[in-house]
């Protein structure tokens, strides 16, 4: 050992004169020459021995770095030194750092993809000056207000026993607070979208446009694009009609051209000038709305949407938010803003509720009161997170166990730095640096992974939304910092471990032990001891398995509900919903033009039949409506689905009428009371046994609809198909918006360019709304079934590889580890069989240890998933023994390389093998 002293006296004047540099070099490759001379010995040739030396240093410039570097000390010279001599290390081991590299990607990209949808769908901060100080007004009493009511998705509507919220007010109720100066700075209110038939450039088609008041962009502080936005003057009765365009919107259908300025557009026949494009900034108020122009509230009843009453305090129809006055404390502005609503809704004009209903206003910030998609969507992205954040911990786990491993191969590098001179301090900072560097350039690779990854399920969002759905995953600020905190946690919580085990060695004793095995990461089984390694393979495994019962619900869950039986037909069915009212059509001659397009659509080659509807089933609308029938002995009105259909509906669904007739085109135009067809469970629950054919059902009051029923269908599914066979009238449609519904002979989205034609052919003026199938319909229904299923599968099969890739890297590294042990009890007469078996139990072990844990793990998770869950419990033992069964056979197939290769070792290989 004389040359290591040599070496260690060298090093501690290297820092005081520099000559001894040349001296250091001599007693390295004197050392060298040492270790060489001792593997000579043992048999092996003088080149491999001379490379197993160098190895041993760390390499001659290695060793001279790390003595270098050995100051103590964190300056930036000191960090520089360290991300080069890690650069180095990273280097010459290529196949960990891609491995590494390409496991962090996934699992932090996966985590940023998913964050970035939370960010925007939950997080994003409204795109208004200040949205800080802008809230919305929201209610709540003890019951629901006496009043017609119109709503749009803006907030939660809540409706139980024990009380009522939301957010629609009466227009004199905003007039009430717009005058609070002393409160607000401004307030707005706004309704909205409508489907407008938008004319004037080209043929006719859909704009979707939100009516707001003259104070609404002033409110937001929104300023135009190019020209003006809408004030004050633009709201008073017998105002111009002016538009303001979306700047999106503008670029699309306009091609950004500055001469839209002043431009005349017909919404609904009414002409409108277009008087300025909103700020690009500005993209939506409420989360998930996508609006193309924006148009006064004074423009609602020329436009025919019967929305509500400007007058009536009775009519709660428009959505309220105000700007809080620069040092007025919302805590202030609330308890006078709800007692004005109080007084008003409790002794106004037109009282919608009493003392004992104890109405209340609240200022909730806009961002949490206008909650839009985010009833929706929130909860299955909370649980994406959390499964993301479940793959993040599998990456880390299965890359501790490369990097301590690794730490175990570099033992006597570290052993030489140590004895060098090096500070303990510094190699942990070292191999803190190597982690680092590995985690931030998976962030780099995974940040343009999770960006095309948001892209996808927002592209996949916005098709399986029943609405055009606005939604901005650009990378912002709050994106950036999440990944770069991901990636700094995780390679400070990667390099820790490794750090910690490569630091507590003793320099002294490595260096005495020659060549001789490292100390394996794992423990005996047969003792029953779980080391390191084995620990995170556990965890490894458990995770898997929770992700795997997860992903094994919700698959039968989508399953279940799938196999639902909604009744009808839902096979090679279009669905095509125009509004002709918006293009002036009156009751007669909505008629007549419903009449030519069951026509003109039924004559197209591969169309077998053609009805239409007010609305689609399982498209989700749902009409109810309180009837009473006749001879009912009960006085209280009977709550009925209600349906208005055309003639030949039920042949086209393919709804087996069980009793009486159909509807065909005179029940259309009859001059007495009109057929109606009713459900099985219409019968049961308010016809008592009786016969229903020739009974009539209808409204209370005078001149109030009543029908004359002609027939009983089948039960069927209206909204959703989770609901319960509720009673259901079908009648006529004489008058208002209708789905076409087309039963074609092939597969039904090739016929959407053909039937838009057909009905543009008839009236080029009247524009396809939405063009859709009946699959598609049920699979927007089943939305959040479906996106939970698809990517908690994949990150399920995700967790799956990565946990085998784990027990695959720690048996094999105990393999190599204990090859010398291998080769002495084989040559003791130990039996090819006997190693197979031990290296086996020790793998199923694992496998089973973590299996156990997973599925204990998993029943308190699942739990999360009930309301996603059909026909499926959270703790179905089916699904968790299946998961279970599925990892201990992929598992046991992961185990069986590493374990064939133990039996293949030669002994007399095995007994030099250093």
């Amino acid at each position: 050992m004389g040359a290591l002293s040599r070496i260690k006296a060298a090093v501690r004047n290297i820092f005081h004169r520099r000559e001894v540099e040349s001296d250091l070099n001599e007693e390295i490759q004197a050392y060298a020459d040492a270790l060489t001379e001792e593997r000579i010995a043992k048999g092996l040739t003088p080149a491999a021995s001379r490379r197993m030396a160098l190895a041993d240093l760390g390499g001659v410039e290695q060793v001279k770095q790390a003595v270098r570097d050995g100051r103590a000390g964190t300056s930036i010279e000191t960090v520089w030194q360290d991300i080069r001599f890690a650069l180095r290390i990273l280097r010459k081991s290529p196949g960990f750092t891609i491995v590494v590299v390409l496991t962090l990607t996934l699992g932090i990209g996966a985590n940023t993809a998913i964050f970035t949808l939370v960010n925007a769908v939950l997080l994003q901060a409204i795109p208004v000056r200040h949205p800080e100080q802008l809230v919305a007004l929201l209610w709540s009493a003890h019951k629901p207000p006496q009043t017609g009511m119109h709503g749009f998705g803006d907030c939660l509507f809540a409706e139980s026993d024990s009380g009522a919220s939301g957010c629609a007010m009466s227009y004199p109720a905003y007039r009430e607070f717009e005058q609070r100066r002393d409160l607000f700075e401004g307030v707005a209110a706004f309704v909205g979208p409508a489907d407008l038939d938008l004319s004037g450039n080209g043929r006719a088609r859909s704009a979707r446009g939100e009516l707001v008041s003259g104070t609404y962009f002033d409110t937001l502080g929104v300023p135009a694009a190019l020209g003006r936005t809408l004030d004050g003057a633009d709201e008073q009765k017998g105002a111009t009609p002016v538009a303001v365009l979306d700047y999106g919107y503008w670029q699309r259908m306009f091609g950004g051209s500055p001469t839209v300025l002043g431009a005349t557009i017909r919404l609904n026949r009414i002409p409108f000038t277009i008087v300025g494009v909103a700020d690009r900034g500005f993209t939506r108020l409420t989360p998930g709305k996508s609006v193309d122009l924006y148009v006064s509230l004074a423009q609602m009843q020329e436009l025919g949407l019967d929305w509500g009453n400007y007058d009536d305090p009775g009519s709660w129809w428009v959505t309220v938010v105000g700007r809080l006055k620069p040092g007025v404390q919302k805590t202030k502005a609330e308890a006078a803003a709800n007692l004005t609503y109080r007084n008003s809704t409790m002794n106004g004009a037109k009282p919608v509720w009493k003392p004992a209903d104890d109405p209340r206003l609240f200022l909730a910030p806009a961002h949490e009161g206008l909650t839009g998609f985010r009833d929706d969507l929130g909860l299955p992205l909370r649980l994406l997170m959390a499964a993301v954040g479940l793959v993040l911990l599998l990456a880390c786990t299965n890359v501790a166990g490369l990097m301590l491993a690794r730490s175990t191969a570099r033992e006597r590098e570290l052993a030489v730095r140590l004895a060098l001179g090096a500070s303990r301090r510094r190699i942990m900072q070292q191999l803190l640096t190597e982690s680092s560097l590995l985690a931030l350039a998976g962030a780099a690779l995974g940040t343009l992974l999770a960006y095309v990854g948001a892209s996808a399920l927002t592209a996949f969002t916005a098709a399986n939304w029943s609405d055009p759905l606005h939604i901005d995953v650009r990378p912002d600020a709050s994106v950036l910092m999440f990944t770069v905190g991901v990636a700094l946690a995780t390679g400070i919580g990667l390099g820790l471990a490794p750090a910690i085990r490569g630091v507590r060695m003793r320099s002294a004793a490595e260096m005495s032990h020659g060549a001789t095995d490292s100390a394996p990461l794992i423990s005996s089984v047969g003792r029953r001891r779980l080391g390191l390694g084995n620990t995170l393979v556990v965890v490894q495994v458990a995770l898997s398995i929770v992700m795997l019962t997860g992903a094994g619900l919700l698959l039968r869950s989508l399953d279940n509900l799938r196999s639902i039986a909604p009744g009808y037909d839902t096979r090679n069915l279009l669905l095509l919903s125009i509004d002709p009212t918006h293009a002036g059509y009156d009751d007669a001659r909505v008629r007549d033009l419903y009449q030519n397009l069951q026509q003109r659509l039924a004559s197209l080659p591969g169309v077998v039949s053609v009805s239409y509807s007010s609305a689609a089933l399982l498209d989700g609308s749902l009409w109810r409506k309180g009837v009473k029938v006749e001879g009912q002995t009960s006085k209280q009105t009977e709550v009925s689905q209600m349906l208005r259909v055309g003639p030949h509906f039920f042949e086209t669904m393919r709804l087996p009428i069980l009793r009486g007739r159909s509807l065909d085109a005179g029940d259309i135009r009859a001059s007495g009371p009109p057929a109606a067809l009713v459900n099985e469970a219409f019968v049961r629950k308010f016809l008592d046994g009786r016969d229903p054919i020739g009974l009539h059902f209808g409204s209370e009051g005078k001149g109030a609809a009543q029908w004359a029923i002609v027939g009983v269908v089948r039960d069927a599914k209206y909204a959703t198909l989770q609901d319960e066979d509720a009673p259901t009238a079908y009648v006529p449609l004489d008058q208002g918006t209708a789905t076409f519904e087309l039963r074609t002979t092939t597969p039904p989205g090739a016929f959407i360019p053909v039937a838009q034609k057909a009905i543009q052919d008839v009236d080029d003026n009247v524009p396809v709304l939405r063009a859709r199938t009946q699959s598609e319909s049920i699979d927007q229904l089943l939305f959040n079934q479906r996106l939970m299923a698809r990517l908690l599968g994949g990150f399920a099969a995700l967790g799956l590889s990565l946990a085998c890739m784990g027990l695959y890297g720690l048996l094999s590294y105990e393999v190599g580890c204990r090859t010398r042990e291998i080769g002495v009890r084989m040559a003791l007469g130990a039996r090819r069989g006997d190693v197979f078996a031990h290296f086996l139990r020790q793998g199923l072990f694992v496998v089973l240890l973590g299996s156990a844990a997973g599925v204990g793990a998993a029943a308190a998770v699942t739990r999360l998933l009930g309301t996603l869950l059909y026909g499926v419990q959270a703790l179905d033992p089916i699904t968790f023994i299946a998961a279970a069964v599925l990892f201990i056979a992929v598992g046991l197939a992961a185990c069986l390389l590493p374990t064939s290769r133990a039996t293949r070792v030669d002994p007399a290989v095995a007994l030099r093998y250093e």
